[in-house]
């Protein structure tokens, strides 16, 4: 065998190595993104499982006597506004500024929910209301998922990001305009749920 073909043997070889190579490094960019798509849709889910509970959370404290009035608005003004921020359908979000608005909303539903169920501790009527029950266990279970699906978010999200930084990938990312994904950032408390439970029994009836 000629010097000459084993060049060219070589040089193929390196080239077949190479094209494995970006193939491998493409398709683990291709299967990182789609993970953090997929895990966005179940961030959105149980966030918007937990606006589904609202109306009905809303109805039925209302119908509590002398109910707070401006806690049921704050509620319904703070679901409102979740509605409003605009998020992207089917992928998970690059703005990072886009991202906080939807956290901060989101922040603010889960404050009046809190606010409205620590009120609810003055009607000791709701306790013999299975449908208010109900939905206290309800929103309980998704405030934890909440936390959870957030978090499981962001670690998928790392994964993507420090392999779009990392080589070969940062060339893959850069010619196939792979960008970084923001993260939920941790805000005071937010490591733990807001609490639903209920002490009816050293709750003080509210005053007519």
């Amino acid at each position: 065998m000629g010097t000459a073909t084993k060049i060219l043997i070589g040089f193929i070889a390196l080239v077949v190595i190479c094209g494995l190579a970006v193939m491998s490094s493409y398709n683990g960019l291709v299967s990182l993104q789609q993970a953090t798509d997929a895990q966005w849709a179940q961030v959105q889910n149980v966030y918007q499982r937990r606006a589904d509970l609202v109306p009905n959370l809303v109805s039925t404290v209302a119908g509590a006597a002398n109910f707070e009035k401006s806690t049921l608005m704050a509620v319904t003004d703070a679901r409102a506004s979740v509605g409003r921020v605009q998020m992207p359908s089917g992928t998970a979000p690059t703005d990072p500024a886009q991202l906080a608005a939807f956290q901060q909303a989101q922040g603010q539903l889960g404050s009046a929910l809190s606010r409205l169920l620590v009120v609810s501790e003055n009607y000791p009527d709701l306790k013999a209301t299975a449908n208010f029950r109900d939905l206290q266990s309800q929103l309980e279970g998704t405030e934890n998922r909440i936390a959870v699906e957030r978090g499981r978010f962001n670690d998928v999200v790392q994964a993507y990001d420090t392999a779009i930084r990392s080589f070969p990938g940062v060339i893959l990312a850069g010619i196939l305009h792979y960008t970084n994904r923001p993260y939920f950032t941790a805000t005071a408390g937010s490591e733990t749920p807001p609490k639903v439970q209920f002490d009816f029994n050293n709750a003080a009836p509210a005053k007519p």
